[in-house]
């Protein structure tokens, strides 16, 4: 019989068992940070109704999503996990407390061209809360505190978050008679990092139809410098000139002024004027988290404020503030850098009968993870120096030898493999032991000091 070659679909990433340890390393430290803030764990089906699915539908997001026919049925994969969100939300509504607030990490799908970096396949890792009619701005405000939570923790410390508030944005267009032309604006403003103020100015006046002074005003706006407080200082001279950009400077100042409180340092987080995320998604305070020793990666973290959730589901008002990570994308990054950790092992123990009779290991195997401690059993038919090699190779710490002396003697044989001391003691002192050595390893980061 011919063989199958096999082979993984590409933008799909498949890890070896110690890159994957790793990608749990990073995914449990998520969910830890996640539930310090008092978020509920959730998950969506992969699959919806393509009508649910694509309710609001077109554009690039119809052409990239895995969409077939099952019978009669048209199903489509979820492409992010906000719209599943905002349809669990209008569904179940009524058995819901608001503000709703949930966490949730699973893989979604999207049918672009896959290279270097991106997938077909991802995980995404979503936090939002939801209110019932309103949300008070203090939630925008808690929000990058989870974000500098969640990447310190990871052992991340060089990164910083970026805010802004589309209203300012919005106002500040209305005011220069460029409503009709924010999306453009927009669109052009968020490439000054790449290609310079000089440019950025060349294309205002040339494809959106901005003047000479709407262009220089704009260019000016973004360009404001002084740290946090310099622009909410350079922000007030412009109050009082349009409604719509007086609510988003006092909302902006509102937030920069409860971040600190929430914890995050002055120096991982700034307001920068040009980050807009999105056209008609977002409607207030928007974050931009990016590693500052690489910039070129462009963000790692982002998100914002929402007015309505679920209008395309219900009539319901569901206003929310959200965050999403692109975790598969980020740990490709972290890895391309070697900042990952190396993680801990499959196994604390290692046990290895030394005699026919199995009984005792087996024995002792159970009281060892009756009392929280992972072990496993070697029984295979190899040398023994090759199952030392194997616990080597998996970075298991110890290893228990079970011949017939530690079973007459009711005793236990433990080898640590880094220092190479072995100790023949009794079940309670070796326990003991086990536990002080694998609590130095207890509060390991994913990331390396970075």
């Amino acid at each position: 019989m011919e063989k199958m070659k096999p082979r993984t679909l590409s933008g799909f990433m498949e890890l070896l068992p110690q890159k994957q340890a790793q990608m749990e390393h990073m995914m449990q430290t998520l969910r830890e940070t996640y539930e310090l803030y008092g978020f509920y764990p959730l998950d969506t089906p992969v699959l919806e109704a393509s009508e649910v699915l694509l309710a609001k539908g077109g554009g690039e997001t119809e052409k990239q999503i895995y969409r077939f026919q099952k019978g009669d049925t048209d199903l489509s994969m979820r492409f992010d996990l906000t719209v599943p969100l905002a349809k669990y939300v209008a569904l179940h509504y009524g058995q819901l407390t608001f503000p709703f607030r949930r966490y949730q990490i699973g893989k979604v799908y999207r049918g672009e061209r896959a290279q270097r970096g991106r997938f077909r396949e991802f995980y995404q890792a979503d936090i939002d809360i939801i209110g019932d009619g309103q949300l008070d701005i203090i939630n925008e405000a808690e929000i990058p505190s989870i974000i500098y939570k969640t990447f310190s923790k990871m052992g991340l410390n060089r990164f910083k978050i970026r805010i802004n508030n589309r209203k300012v944005l919005n106002g500040f267009f209305e005011m220069l008679g460029l409503s009709e032309r924010s999306g453009d604006v927009m669109r052009t403003i968020d490439k000054l990092e790449k290609i310079g103020a000089d440019k950025v100015r060349q294309i205002l006046l040339d494809d959106c139809g901005a003047s000479e002074s709407q262009a220089d005003e704009i260019i000016k706006f973004i360009t404001i410098s002084g740290g946090t407080q310099g622009i909410l200082d350079a922000l007030k001279a412009y109050e009082g000139k349009n409604e719509t950009l007086d609510l988003g400077i006092s909302e902006l100042t509102t937030v920069a002024k409860y971040m600190e409180q929430f914890g995050v340092p002055a120096s991982h987080f700034e307001i920068d004027l040009t980050i807009a995320r999105g056209l008609d998604y977002y409607t207030g305070t928007v974050y931009e988290t990016t590693m500052l020793d690489h910039p070129e990666i462009g963000s790692i973290c982002s998100g914002g404020r929402y007015d309505n959730l679920a209008e395309y589901y219900t009539d319901k008002q569901l206003p929310g503030v959200g965050i999403s990570i692109g975790l598969t994308r980020l740990f490709f990054v972290l890895e391309d850098k070697n900042y990952l950790a190396e993680t801990a092992s499959p196994a604390d123990v290692m046990i290895l009968p030394m005699t026919d009779d199995v009984g005792a290991a087996i024995e002792l195997a159970t009281r060892l993870r009756d009392n929280g401690v992972r072990a496993q059993l070697n029984c295979e038919k190899k040398k023994f120096k090759s199952k030392i090699t194997y616990a080597d190779k998996l970075s298991i710490p110890y290893v228990v030898f079970m011949g017939e002396d530690e079973i007459k003697n009711n005793i236990v044989a433990l080898k640590e493999l880094a220092t190479g001391e072995q100790t023949n003691t009794g079940f309670d002192e070796a326990l003991e032991r086990i536990k002080t050595g694998l609590a130095k390893n207890q509060n390991q980061k994913v990331i390396l000091d970075k």
